[in-house]
């Protein structure tokens, strides 16, 4: 992510992550396309609010061609539907195919999902800070980020000690060893390295540390402002979803929602995320300490 000087990046990484998934919420609950358009334009409309542009308008560009070929393939897969209109006669796998207008809306659907989807997880990867976010996993275990690191370091060290004993197993004359004994010779290989990392953490401090004190930051008016109208949105997607508002079905004929409950849901989608950037003050001197604090890294 890049700092950016807009209430977005100023908020803490919870609300960031809360916003970007309930953004993402509508387009996993309901088939209307007005909804998940809703929901594609949010997502931009937040993202260039947030000096994000760029980016989101370059993960748009990625995530079209694949909403494309899942609109494109849905109507040569599925038989559902029974308003036929086309027929391109036999395929060698696929059999006999007849397009039906509502394979092809329910395509255009699925596409739409996806597009939707792709474009709230470009905006989290534009606004939310990445290390934040290893912080909030940090309170639940201390040493998680640095297992997960260390885990993730061993796993190449470990396929290459593998390949080199099949190897050498290889160059020996003889019946070659089984697959269980070359797993038992890697895994006591893995136990006898794990034992050196430990000591050599032990050795610099690892082992030594205290989990420092929790310092709890008061929350500022933008942190209450994006959470407020995360509240807002999750109760309201949710509302209209108990409700059966904004319900669209495509099989076996195309028919939908398109009353006023319906718009007006799309429109608090697309506006309420908006309004919290209204409120510019303290944003200019907090995001100048940040970048500069970003570009001592």
């Amino acid at each position: 992510m890049r700092r950016s000087a807009s209430p977005l990046h100023a908020v803490r990484a919870a609300v960031g992550c809360a916003l970007c998934a309930v953004l993402a919420l509508p387009a996993l609950l309901f088939d209307s396309p007005l909804v998940l358009g809703a929901v594609v334009a949010a997502a931009l409309a937040v993202g260039s609010a947030a000096g994000a542009g760029r980016q989101l308008r370059r993960a748009l560009l990625f995530g079209l061609p694949f909403a494309l070929v899942i609109a494109l393939l849905n109507p040569l897969i599925t038989r559902n539907g029974l308003t036929v209109i086309a027929q391109l006669g036999e395929a060698p796998v696929l059999g006999r195919v007849d397009v039906t207008l509502e394979a092809l809306v329910y395509g255009a659907v699925l596409g739409l999902r996806a597009l939707g989807l792709i474009l709230c997880c470009a905006l989290y990867a534009a606004v939310v800070d990445p290390d934040e976010v290893l912080r909030l996993f940090r309170r639940v275990s201390f040493r998680s980020a640095l297992t997960a690191t260390l885990a993730t370091r061993m796993v190449p060290v470990l396929q290459r000690d593998g390949r080199r004993m099949a190897d050498a197993q290889r160059c020996r004359t003889g019946v070659p060893p089984s697959r269980v004994a070359l797993v038992r010779a890697v895994a006591a290989g893995a136990l006898d390295r794990a034992v050196d990392v430990a000591a050599a953490l032990e050795v610099r401090g690892y082992g030594a540390a205290r989990r420092p004190p929790r310092v709890r930051a008061p929350w500022s008016r933008h942190d209450i402002a994006f959470a407020t109208v995360t509240v807002t949105l999750l109760a309201l997607t949710l509302g209209a979803w108990l409700a059966d508002l904004a319900a669209f079905d495509t099989y076996p004929l195309v028919h939908g929602d398109w009353g006023a409950g319906t718009w007006a849901l799309s429109a608090a989608l697309v506006l309420l995320p908006l309004l919290p950037f209204l409120d510019r003050r303290g944003i200019e001197p907090r995001a100048a300490a940040l970048q500069a604090a970003w570009g001592r890294r």
